[in-house]
């Protein structure tokens, strides 16, 4: 059963950097022109800013005060984050110095004081390397890529979403234990998306920790239980593990949100099949069938459920199933006329009936088909 294809976007998703300060004196230029920018979009806005805030700091004692330097790092956080396409001609090494700047100021232990100016000095760092991150995704540098996002997170751990991304990358490089822990770190969170569920629990069998993928997806279901991808992940894990017990319990509702996929029907139907409900095996047998009529499995599988059925009844109605398995498999054998097991069991049928031509010739069709 295939579920929702889960790429990440490849374009910015760029969390919140409003500006929105304080007024101080001597900083009431570079304030009101950042102001200035937020309500006319206007680069001039930032550039007036910057003027103004590096002429205020000339002597050494402008050079070691704490608000001019916050307000110099909130200017210049700003630009590298607003003007991407560095429309204000900065130098080449703006960013790292602006980066630089910032991190010195983190470590000072009274920049407590300006905690939400440092938090969007961070946040516009964060961002510029994000869109570095996208822009390697872009050319399949899933390498630089992590180790750019992972920069990022160093500056906005809170952003959830990085961990998607460097979960990503690792998954596009083949790291699929990497990616796996990063998807793990992403989950643990109640607010995360069924998309990322998804994404972890197919990491995760593709490692080959099916017992994993099925945490995850029972723990992901439990936040969002009516999700139908999830759902069907589920199921068809049990499914292939032949874990019938275990899948019946999700049949209902796996059939009320998929009534037109034969896929599913043939899964309900191939579980009840083993757990000998064979009335409602037959009927989604039957439903599949309706749904696709050249599938080979559901008609096979239906040929079986009447041989075996015709086995276990007596008279009349023995021999209505036997009749029907021979009509079913008949039909198989058309689909799929080298199978040798179909061939096998209408070779059964045919003993069972005493049709001895029929006999004959799936005798000969075997013995070409096995060599014998």
């Amino acid at each position: 059963m295939a579920g929702r294809k889960v790429i990440l976007p490849l374009f910015i998703l760029l969390f919140s950097a409003s500006i929105t300060f304080g007024q101080t004196e001597v900083l009431k230029n570079v304030v009101n022109n950042l102001a200035f920018y937020k309500q006319k979009k206007d680069f001039k806005y930032l550039a007036n800013a910057k003027k103004s805030v590096d002429s205020v700091i000339n002597t050494h004692a402008d050079s070691i005060d704490l608000e001019k330097n916050i307000y110099k790092a909130v200017v210049y956080s700003s630009i590298v984050y607003l003007d991407s396409l560095n429309k204000l001609r900065q130098p080449a090494n703006f960013f790292d110095q602006t980066r630089r700047h910032l991190d010195k100021l983190i470590t000072n232990p009274k920049s407590y004081k300006y905690q939400v100016e440092i938090n969007y000095c961070k946040r516009c760092i964060a961002n510029v390397f994000l869109r570095r991150g996208f822009d390697y995704m872009r050319i399949s540098d899933y390498n630089n890529a992590i180790q750019t996002f992972q920069k990022a997170k160093r500056y906005a751990p809170e952003f959830k979403n990085l961990n998607a991304y460097i979960a990503y990358a690792n998954n596009r490089l083949g790291n699929l234990v990497d990616a796996g822990k990063y998807y793990t770190a992403l989950l643990k969170t109640d607010s995360t998306k069924a998309e990322y569920i998804e994404a972890a629990s197919n990491t995760f069998k593709a490692i080959g920790d099916t017992a994993k993928a099925l945490q995850i997806l029972k723990k992901g279901r439990k936040h969002i239980p009516g999700d139908k991808f999830l759902l069907l992940d589920e199921a068809n894990i049990y499914n292939n593990q032949r874990d019938y017990h275990a899948l019946e319990p999700l049949l209902p509702q796996l059939l009320d949100e998929n009534p037109n996929n034969e896929a599913v029907a043939f899964i309900g139907a191939n579980c009840y099949d083993h757990l000998n409900k064979f009335d409602k095996a037959e009927s989604l047998y039957l439903r599949a069938i309706e749904l696709n009529g050249s599938v080979f499995d559901p008609i096979y599988n239906l040929g079986i459920l009447y041989f075996k059925t015709g086995i276990l009844k007596h008279g009349e109605d023995s021999t209505k199933d036997i009749t029907r398995a021979g009509q079913w498999l008949e039909k198989a054998n058309e689909i799929s006329p080298n199978d040798v097991k179909c061939l096998q069991l209408l070779q059964l049928v045919y003993t069972k009936m005493g049709n001895q031509d029929q006999i004959d010739k799936v005798n000969a069709k075997l013995k070409l088909l096995t060599n014998q």
